[in-house]
């Protein structure tokens, strides 16, 4: 038998025994919190209607803004093995400098304030 057979018939009985285990493995009568519809920490019986911050949004999209700065950078160091270094590093400059100033104009304007 082969290399490449022995790996795929390890990893199908594999598969196979662990899904057959995690059928039998769990309780089978799960307490009231799990069979909540709600983990968010709002009341069930409330209403749907709740006013919704909306700092948590900007602070969310913050986040998401610089973690797409994180992972447009990242390749970063290895353009400096282009052709053009002085052209990567300046449009790297560019974006740096454009979310430095958006992110002065968030805090000047507050709204990464908490607490009003």
């Amino acid at each position: 038998m082969n290399l490449v057979t022995t790996v795929f018939l390890i990893t199908t009985i594999l598969s196979l025994v662990l899904a057959t285990v995690s059928f039998w493995l769990p309780q089978i009568t799960p307490d009231n919190e799990k069979l909540s519809p709600y983990e968010c920490g709002f009341d069930p019986m409330g209403s749907a209607r709740l006013p919704f911050s909306l700092r948590f949004f900007l602070v969310a999209i913050l986040f998401l803004l610089f973690d797409l700065e994180i992972a447009l950078l990242l390749p970063l160091p290895w353009g400096d093995q282009l052709a053009s270094p002085l052209l990567t590093f300046s449009w790297a400059s560019a974006v740096l400098i454009l979310l430095t100033l958006g992110l002065i104009y968030e805090w000047i304007q507050g709204g990464l304030e908490w607490a009003e």
